[in-house]
């Protein structure tokens, strides 16, 4: 019985093997496709989350390309309003163009007048610096006839003559020349204060006169006005501090007096 129940013990422990083994065998299969499927799985998850990551870049690169349109937006915008004040200044320019042409035509007329009109009052004024303003009234006469010359460049010379003749009537200037003086040249200093009194003194103090601008002739002056127009030759040479001058001046009745 014993040796019986001892085969009966081997037989059960092999059929448990065996079953064991065939169970084993049935569910291979299955862990194999367990393991496909979390293999599979794993790999999905991966790829899942790598089209994630290139989704979120995709999206961070969406927004900043649409940054960068809304700035090229408002860039071309800006160019286009430029565009346009240009192109408006364009036509403003060429308008201006158009409107110089016709003020060249009339202005060159305009300055020839003056000029003349400047060379007129300098031959009726007080003969002050008569050559230096001769010299101006030719150069401005000769450089209107010039072509390489600017009409504004024209224009602004005549404004400058008359600029400086009008600064002459508020200065004074004392300058040295020459004068005839009873018939013979001799070296004089020759006073202006503005258009009011034009005088000189001869080198040795022995002759003084005054311009008669009614008269349009020299008058001699009496000695005792040397010292008076020697200070104003001071002050006016800026040797000395302007002070009140008594100076000879010509009322209309043509008169001297002070």
């Amino acid at each position: 019985m014993k040796a019986c129940f001892a085969r009966t013990m081997v037989l059960a422990a092999m059929l448990a093997s065996t079953s064991a083994l065939a169970q084993e065998q049935a569910l291979e299969p299955v862990v194999d496709a367990a393991t496909e499927i979390n293999q599979a799985a794993r790999s999905s998850q991966l790829t899942v989350d790598k089209i994630a990551d290139t989704t979120q870049e995709r999206m961070q690169q969406y927004k900043q390309i649409n940054r960068q349109i809304s700035g090229l937006e408002v860039y071309v915008q800006q160019l286009q309003r430029q565009i346009d004040f240009q192109e408006q200044e364009q036509l403003d320019l060429n308008a201006s163009i158009d409107e110089v042409s016709v003020v060249e035509r009339q202005i060159t007329p305009l300055m020839l007048r003056m000029i003349e009109s400047l060379e007129t009052f300098v031959e009726l004024d007080v003969p002050f610096l008569a050559d230096e303003r001769a010299n101006r009234i030719a150069s401005l006469q000769d450089l209107m006839d010039r072509a390489d010359v600017d009409v504004s460049e024209k224009f602004r010379r005549v404004m400058e003559a008359y600029q400086i003749e009008a600064d002459y009537g508020r200065t004074i200037e004392a300058y040295n020349g020459e004068m005839a003086v009873d018939g013979q040249a001799q070296e004089v200093e020759f006073l202006r204060v503005g258009r009011t009194a034009f005088i000189y003194k001869t080198r040795n103090g022995e002759q003084l006169a005054v311009w008669n601008q009614q008269a349009r002739e020299w008058q001699d002056l009496d000695a005792s006005y040397a010292s008076d127009v020697q200070e104003a030759l001071r002050i006016a040479r800026k040797q000395l501090a302007p002070d009140l001058l008594m100076l000879p001046i010509f009322t209309d009745s043509a008169q001297a007096g002070e």
